[in-house]
């Protein structure tokens, strides 16, 4: 389906094609819950957001953290500092404005979210090997297409996980 089109044209689409989305949108939920599982007995679901956040990001202030997070700065600094003593998160102070705190990585948070991702690539493949050669090659245009639509950014590296461009810098500034 065009993004474009207007919605009372006549190729709106399907309830059977509503039905696929939603029927392989729980699969892609039930993956997700998987692999965060696999990470659950290491981190609570609040300290993982904020590691794969800055995994997808790059390193962050901690007002960028809690913006992007839609929750309080009080409650990321805490959620933060138990990542710190768990030796998953550097706090470090940013070059660019002393004020703030740079939020990054450590090697032990990158390999946890890379750990996670991993998880679910491999499930994810698993599905894949599953069905035919050719619904694969179909499926693929189709999936990025249906990403687009729903606004997302064209995957790549830096974004593997899916967020927008449209955050905050390490110094707060846009």
């Amino acid at each position: 389906m065009n993004a474009t089109q207007p919605v009372g044209d006549a190729t709106r689409p399907t309830p059977e094609q509503i039905d696929a989305v939603m029927l392989a949108a729980r699969v892609l939920v039930a993956v997700s819950a998987q692999s965060v599982a696999s990470v659950e007995d290491r981190v609570t679901l609040p300290q993982l957001r904020i590691l794969v956040v800055i995994a997808s990001r790059g390193p962050q202030n901690l007002a960028s953290v809690a913006q992007g997070l839609g929750v309080h700065p009080s409650n990321a600094t805490r959620t933060c500092d138990k990542l710190v003593n768990a030796g998953l998160l550097h706090r470090s102070d940013d070059p660019a404005d002393r004020r703030n705190l740079v939020l990054q990585l450590t090697a032990s948070g990158q390999q946890l979210v890379q750990n996670m991702i991993e998880h679910r690539r491999t499930a994810i493949a698993n599905v894949l090997a599953t069905m035919a050669p050719q619904l694969r090659s179909d499926l693929a245009p189709a999936l990025l297409a249906f990403a687009e639509a729903a606004g997302e950014i064209p995957p790549s590296r830096a974004w593997s996980l899916g967020w927008t461009t449209d955050h905050p810098g390490v110094s707060g500034k846009t």
